[in-house]
């Protein structure tokens, strides 16, 4: 039998348990579903050799009946099952019940992410991609997100030998 002070111990323990379980989507309340959050553009900012700065236009969709107020976020985008770029954003947005919200984030990539993306475009159409991060929230922390898509590629650039370079294409 357990002495009063090691049961009040356990309980402790059980209950902090409990709450660090609850804090993977304490930024949801009870019910609600995670939003979907897809690629909606992407497009170079700038860069120079060894580092290259992309905007991407998140969609952020809300499959809810109550808004979600979001105040940043942190995300990480594969291309063809690669690490390609990561970043964060403080931009704030509210995301409407049933709706859905665009958001603005800057992803920097470094070279050998932009070399081994560019060696795998060859002779590619489309492009799979995974987006995974984490929407920051005020309640407690945010919702963790990964989502999988594709995109096409411009004309040209997986293209195989022959033809114009990707610089007289311009």
């Amino acid at each position: 039998m357990l002495n009063p002070s090691r049961r009040r111990l356990a309980g402790l323990a059980v209950a902090m348990l409990g709450l660090t379980a609850l804090g993977g989507c304490a930024g949801l309340r009870l019910g609600m579903q995670k939003p979907e959050v897809t690629v909606a553009n992407i497009r170079l900012l700038d860069g120079n050799l060894l580092e290259q700065r992309f905007l991407l236009t998140l969609r952020v969709m809300n499959p809810n009946t109550s808004e979600i107020a979001i105040e940043g976020l942190t995300f990480k985008v594969d291309l063809n099952g690669q690490p390609f770029a990561k970043g964060v954003g403080n931009q704030p947005v509210v995301v409407p019940r049933l709706g859905e919200a665009m958001v603005e984030v800057t992803a920097t990539t470094g070279l050998g992410g932009l070399l081994r993306q560019l060696k795998a475009f060859k002779g590619r159409e489309k492009v799979d991609y995974r987006i995974s991060g984490r929407l920051v929230t005020g309640n407690f922390g945010g919702i963790d997100f990964d989502q999988t898509g594709e995109v096409e590629l411009p004309k040209g650039l997986g293209e195989a030998g022959g033809g114009k370079s990707p610089a007289e294409k311009f």
